[in-house]
């Protein structure tokens, strides 16, 4: 039962963090709020930079073997996810959510060998993929403001706060086998290698063709997060318009 105590102080972590956001509220119609813009800037360079020396090789070289012989890579990763995102479910009051995806992990980690193969999918189980910054959304905590992150890229503060708790709340430590314990944390960074080699072009135009890849990523990441929590979109502001026919361009290679 050390879970329970370890959920009651990730829940308190939450707390603390959802009042942090709170205290920065966007102004209304649904704008882009990024108050520490200069910083976010800084911390864009760093990842644009860390990208073109580490990112963007590996994932060349995934492109050239071709993606689709990583899968498996990212099928454990994606298992090794999945009791966190029944537990988040769960907090959102999301019943089914919840028993997909723990019948997902349970098929997967049993019949998958841990989660190499994808049976549940095949099956009906779809991954319902969530995490604590949706817990958040769903609790009414706003979103706060636009925040990048080192290594880990575009975020809010919600949703910032959100990986904190994620991290923290992870019940993989209890459910999971020896082998997920182990490895899903290196999984993980194999399946954003893996995903960068399947959209190179996409992140590559992105990052080093639009001449702008800072504010062109802060809008894709507002549109495609708004999107995934039902929330209200970034408006269009005169002058505009192209830089959001442009990220829409970019998010329907991602999704087609």
């Amino acid at each position: 039962m050390a879970i329970i105590p370890r959920v009651l102080r990730a829940l308190g972590v939450a707390a603390i963090l959802s009042g942090t956001v709170a205290c920065s509220v966007a102004p209304p119609g649904g704008g882009i709020h990024d108050p520490y813009e200069p910083v976010n800037r800084q911390v864009h360079a760093f990842n644009t930079g860390l990208d073109r020396a580490v990112a963007r090789p590996a994932a060349q070289v995934v492109r050239a073997a071709d993606p689709a012989s990583f899968q498996w890579i990212v099928n454990f990763s994606d298992n090794a996810s999945l009791p966190g995102m029944v537990l988040n479910a769960t907090l959102q009051g999301d019943g089914e959510a919840a028993a997909v995806n723990a019948v997902r992990f349970l098929i997967n980690t049993t019949l998958g060998f841990g989660g190499f193969i994808d049976w549940a999918g095949p099956m009906g189980y779809q991954e319902r993929s969530t995490d604590f910054g949706q817990t958040l959304a769903v609790w009414g905590v706003p979103e706060g403001a636009y925040v990048e992150l080192p290594l880990l890229g575009p975020s809010t503060e919600r949703d910032a706060a959100g990986e904190v708790v994620d991290v923290l709340l992870d019940p993989l430590e209890y459910l999971g086998t020896r082998p997920q314990r182990r490895w899903s944390l290196p999984a993980r960074v194999g399946e954003v290698v893996v995903e960068r080699g399947m959209f190179s072009d996409t992140v590559d135009s992105l990052l080093y063709d639009s001449a702008d890849s800072y504010a062109q990523a802060r809008l894709a990441y507002l549109q495609n997060r708004r999107f995934e929590l039902g929330e209200p979109p970034p408006p269009v502001v005169q002058g505009d318009a192209e830089s959001e026919a442009y990220v829409d361009d970019l998010l329907e290679d991602f999704y087609r």
